[in-house]
């Protein structure tokens, strides 16, 4: 900080040192390192040195880390491989494959694929384009390039980590030498990725260095950083609830909670589009209920990661139990010789049909057994955080960030259940909890930089989150550019999120349009794709203009519906294909006009 420095090397005044303190602390770490080297050249043209000689061009073949992340984890992993490579003195270009140009493939020599698996083992949203390139007839041949896959998925799934599969399947395809064991690694992956990013560095390391390729440099700054958080997924923030608060009506099918956190003292910010992460505490009655059905004591100390704590503690607060995953089944049913789960862990099929309807405390109430409280620690996996679309500006609550969350919850097994982060938030939180948080950047969803330019905003259900976030930043810009959102639920008395906050903004002109489509208030059902298609015309118009288009909300269909309907958007309205439609849409991507934030 400049007000730390020592006296005679802080030639600023005070208000000349706030005033750059709070410049730096706008920017990102990538524009702060360039104002560095632009200042220290600057300096030095102005003591009336020349300008220092170009250096001669030297051939360099970079580490090329490319990444496709849908919650982030994969951006972290390929990070802390990047930040590996440079700590060997390795030349590393770190890029996330939504910004990737495709065509510079025939120029890569050594290549890392960090990559999660979304959906029905389908590439994440970032990784489509060049996913889709690989396998078209314009992939080059890339017989001189040499390529590691690392996959990060959820084996909970059926399709575990298929995305990486797919793309070492396309390199190899295309003559590409595969020089590392793919690594395929369950949302618990941060006790493998350091050993398998050191070993893929061991490969890449001879041949980098005899190419000569060298580490750019950029003149550093000492002392005059903008103060950054300290906390992050992996040193999360202990955060107070301010507030929660149910926001659908008394005869909602659906429980919707507003949940506003306190953020004081921690440093962190977001941008509207990031999301929250949380990690939550299981039930603790549920808990309790385990254990005494397993017959065991709750103050029996176990050790996780090298900490130890009670057995009840790591139950509640450390270890997953609402999300059954196959390593469960097989771990308990090896630890306890429970003949059932060791021969359903044997067959891929049934086991799949077995967890899908079940928690892991399903499991354990119908197969209790006498368990060493260490082995049942260690058959299960860590708990992974659950991410929030943000629901609101910084410039707007300050030291806050508002959630918007649906509780899950269904009956099975004689049992009623609740989703773990859901029914944590919603139903056991109170004001002056302390919950675990971090902010989960979101660069592939961002207002434009341009307040006058028009946004359209499709949110249904809690898909309404970004967007109140979106709407309190434009409030505080001042944004003259027009906005228009689609929001849709079941029952207009019963089901508008913010409503009054919404038709506000629409008096005050902050919203310029506000279409909804509540699919029960009727006989036949109308959702927000039926909006679009109603608003085909004029939707044309605004795109036509500029416009920035964002969805939020379910992936599996809604976004999928909403989809189909801008195709016939463009079809009926611009008179295109359904192949040039859906060029055009894919040039709106590119532009990044058309952005998603699905789930």
């Amino acid at each position: 900080m400049l007000d730390q420095m020592p006296q005679g090397l802080n030639p600023l005044s005070p208000s000349q040192a706030q005033q750059f303190t709070d410049l730096l602390g706008g920017m990102t770490p990538v524009q702060q390192a360039w104002v560095s080297g632009w200042l220290a050249a600057s300096a030095t043209l102005a003591g009336g040195a020349a300008a220092p000689a170009p250096v001669a061009a030297v051939e360099s073949t970079p580490l090329t880390i490319l990444y496709g992340s849908q919650t982030g984890n994969a951006r972290h992993v390929a990070s802390d491989m990047a930040e590996a490579a440079k700590a060997r003195g390795l030349d590393v270009k770190l890029v996330n494959m939504a910004d990737y140009k495709p065509n510079q493939l025939k120029s890569e020599k050594f290549l890392t694929i960090v990559v999660s698996t979304y959906g029905e083992g389908e590439p994440p949203e970032p990784a489509e384009k060049l996913f889709a390139f690989l396998g078209s007839k314009k992939a080059p041949k890339m017989e001189s390039a040499k390529v590691a896959v690392l996959g990060i998925g959820d084996s909970s799934y059926e399709f575990f980590c298929q995305t990486a599969v797919d793309f070492e399947d396309r390199f190899r395809a295309l003559g590409a030498d595969v020089v590392v064991e793919r690594a395929m690694f369950d949302v618990d992956y941060d006790d493998h990725a350091a050993g398998w990013i050191g070993g893929a560095l061991d490969v890449f390391e001879p041949d980098l260095k005899a190419s000569g390729a060298a580490p750019s440099n950029v003149v550093p700054m000492p002392g005059l950083a903008a103060p950054v958080s300290q906390f992050t997924k992996k040193n999360p923030f202990l955060a107070e609830v301010a507030a929660v608060q149910k926001i659908t009506g008394r005869d909602s099918t659906r429980d919707v909670r507003h949940v506003e956190i306190s953020l004081e003292g921690s440093g962190l910010t977001y941008q509207p589009g990031d999301a929250l992460g949380v990690y939550f505490h299981n039930d603790a009655g549920e808990v309790d209920a385990v254990l005494a059905r397993l017959d065991l004591d709750g103050d029996a100390v176990i050790t996780l990661s090298d900490r130890e704590l009670s057995l009840r503690t790591a139950l509640i607060e450390e270890m997953e139990l609402t999300q059954a995953y196959p390593g469960f089944v097989e771990k308990y049913g090896n630890a306890t010789g429970d003949a059932e789960l060791i021969a359903l862990a044997e067959d891929k099929v049934l086991l799949r049909d077995f967890i899908e309807p079940r928690q892991i405390y399903d499991i354990l109430r119908a197969h209790p057994h006498k368990v060493e409280p260490q082995a049942l620690v260690d058959a299960l996996r860590k708990m992974q955080p659950r991410l929030y679309s943000i629901a609101s500006s910084q410039a707007e609550v300050e030291d806050e960030v508002h959630l918007t969350v649906g509780v899950v919850e269904w009956d099975a097994f004689d049992h009623g259940h609740l989703g773990g982060c859901s029914g944590h938030l919603g139903r056991r939180a109170e004001e002056g909890d302390r919950l675990r948080v971090y902010v989960e950047s979101n660069d592939g969803f961002r207002l434009p930089a341009d307040p006058t330019t028009p946004v359209i905003m499709i949110g249904p259900g809690t898909g309404i989150a970004p967007f109140r976030a979106f709407l309190q930043e434009r409030e505080a810009q001042g944004a003259e550019g027009q906005s228009w959102l689609f929001f849709g639920n079941p029952h207009f008395t019963q089901d508008f999120l913010y409503q009054v906050e919404l038709q506000s903004y629409l008096k005050d002109g902050v919203l310029t349009k506000l279409d909804v489509a509540f699919s029960r208030d009727q006989a036949e059902k109308i959702y927000v794709q039926d909006r679009i298609r109603e608003n085909g015309a004029e939707l044309y118009q605004w795109l036509e203009g500029g416009a920035h288009l964002y969805i939020c909300g379910d992936a599996n269909r809604m976004a999928k519906d909403v989809h189909a309907a801008l195709i016939d958007l463009y079809r009926t309205h611009g008179n295109l294909s359904a192949e040039a439609a859906e060029e055009a849409l894919d040039t709106l991507r590119d532009a990044k006009r058309y952005q998603r934030d699905v789930y």
